[in-house]
Parts: structure tokens; C-alpha cells; sequence
């Protein structure tokens, strides 16, 4: 179906083109509220800018289509391929995009606050500076995405998984990663007061930078971590394995490094002894490294 035809049936006051071949249509800028395109193909197709609020996506396919600065809130794109899709700036507050396709998607800087993607697949995506806060993103794939400046304070990301993620400077305040596999994940800068991390594998995780005050990281495996000038205020480490971390200039000063894995300076085969302890008695600045096989206790 041409554009000029498709418009003029939504003219007339048509809203159903469920199951329609719409491959490659420019629908660019166009008001389309209520529109029912589900189970359509529309490969490569042009919707920047076009107004798609309310609109119904369930299961079309939109694999390279063109949706910059859609506004597309409360629509509904539940199992819908958008595979490499361009949603850069796209506004879709309370959109559901439950089970959707986003794998290598151009998703910076869209407005996706409160939406749900639970299921869904952004693996490969790129998120830069995306408005995620209070969104449903349980078991949503986050593999190998780059999560720059991404803010999701607020939402759900039970069992998500992040594997090769980049979070650099994101805005992740009290956010729970408790149990997760992050091995390698970056969160240089990123903002994570009060966040949970406990029994996590953040084996080789970046924080360089970040504010970890208050956040909780008790029986983490931290083996390889760079910690390098990360806020570590009244945060807590209770059994956390700490061994082979780069911690250039860190301060341990508040931290609660109760039972942790731990050695303090270079070819130093004891270890720290620290126990029932909730303020480090350590150096405010020092060197730590070297693996350990038993946990610190106090001397």
C-alpha cells in the first residue's frame, strides 16, 4: 500500500491495517493515534517524527524502521521485531514493549519512563542517556548494550541480565543487582548509592569512579575489580571476596569490610584481619591485591 493511500483510508476515519504489508511506507510526521497496525510488516519503514500515541504495534515487524522522535507513548509493540530499528529521542512513556525485539537498536536519548519491556531483547542496543526510571525490565536482555548516562532509578530488573554491558556514568541509585552474573561490567562514574549487590559475581567489574556509598555488597565475588577512586562511604563488603582488586587511592575509612577477603600491600602474605568490624581500620589510602584462600578476621 502507497502512503498517499494509507492516509487518505485513516482520513476517513479507518484505524485498522492489522496485517498489512506496509514495507518501506513514509509515514514520516504523520498524526496517527489509535492506529492499529498489528502483525504488520513494516521493514524499514519511515515514522520519525509521526505522532503513534496509542497506537497498537502487537507483533509487527519494524526491523530498520526509521521511528526518531516518534511520539509514541502508551503504545502497544508487545512481541514486535525491531531489530536495528532507529528510535533515537523517541518519546513512549507507558508503552508496553513486553517481548519485543530492540537487539542492536538505535535507542539513545528515547523517553521510556514507566514503559515495560519485560522479555524483551535489547542486546546490541545502544541506550545512551535513556530515560529507563520506573520501568518494568524484568528479564529483559541488556547483553553487550551500551547503558551510558542511562537513568533507571525506580525500576524493576529482576533476573535482567547485563553480560559485556557498558553503565558508565548511569544513574542506577538504589537499584537491586543482588545475585547477578556482571562479571566485566563497567559502571565507571555510575551513581549507585544505596544499591544492592549482594552475593553478585562482579568478578573484573569496573567501578572507577563510582559512588557506592551505602550500597551493599555483602558475599560478592569482587575478585579482579577496579575500584579506583570509587566512593566506598559507609558501604558494605560483609564476606565479600575482595582479592586482586585494583584500588588505587581508595578510601576504606567508613567502609564495613567485615570478614572480607582482603591483602593489603605488595608480596604481603597475611591478611588483613578484620572481623565483626562495621568501620574499616585500614589506612584511608592503600594498595590491595593478591588472591586469598581465607577470609579476614581480626587480629
Amino acid at each position: 500500500m502507497k502512503s498517499e493511500d494509507f492516509l487518505r483510508l485513516y482520513e476517513q476515519g479507518y484505524r485498522d491495517f492489522k496485517g498489512l504489508n506496509l514495507s518501506g511506507i513514509d509515514l514520516s510526521g504523520q498524526i496517527l493515534v489509535d492506529v492499529n497496525l498489528a502483525n504488520a510488516n513494516l521493514t524499514g519503514a519511515n515514522l520519525s517524527r509521526a505522532f503513534l500515541t496509542k497506537a497498537n504495534f502487537a507483533g509487527a515487524r519494524l526491523d530498520q524502521a526509521n521511528l526518531k522522535f516518534a511520539k509514541m507513548s502508551a503504545g502497544n509493540f508487545t512481541a514486535a521485531s525491531m531489530v536495528k530499528a532507529n528510535l533515537q529521542g523517541a518519546f513512549g512513556v507507558n508503552s508496553n514493549f513486553t517481548k519485543a525485539s530492540l537487539s542492536g537498536a538505535q535507542l539513545s536519548y528515547v523517553n521510556f519512563r514507566a514503559a515495560k519491556l519485560i522479555d524483551a531483547n535489547l542486546s546490541g542496543a545502544n541506550l545512551t542517556g535513556a530515560n529507563l526510571r520506573n520501568a518494568e525490565l524484568t528479564r529483559a536482555n541488556f547483553a553487550w548494550a551500551n547503558l551510558t548516562g542511562v537513568r533507571m532509578v525506580g525500576s524493576a530488573i529482576a533476573l535482567a541480565r547485563f553480560p559485556g554491558a557498558t553503565l558508565d556514568n548511569a544513574f542506577l541509585n538504589g537499584l537491586n543487582f543482588s545475585r547477578m552474573r556482571l562479571e566485566g561490567v563497567s559502571f565507571k562514574a555510575a551513581r549507585l548509592k544505596g544499591s544492592l549487590f549482594k552475593q553478585a559475581d562482579l568478578t573484573a567489574a569496573n567501578f572507577q569512579g563510582a559512588n557506592l556509598q551505602n550500597s551493599d555488597f555483602s558475599g560478592a565475588q569482587l575478585v579482579g575489580a577496579v575500584l579506583a577512586q570509587a566512593n566506598l562511604y559507609k558501604a558494605h563488603f560483609l564476606g565479600a571476596n575482595l582479592s586482586r582488586i585494583d584500588s588505587t587511592e581508595i578510601d576504606w575509612a567508613d567502609a564495613d569490610l567485615t570478614d572480607t577477603c582482603l591483602f593489603s600491600q605488595p608480596n604481603h602474605r597475611d591478611p588483613i584481619k578484620i572481623a565483626d568490624s562495621h568501620r574499616a581500620n585500614l589506612p584511608a589510602k592503600i594498595n590491595v591485591f593478591e588472591p586469598a584462600s581465607v577470609s579476614a578476621r581480626r587480629l
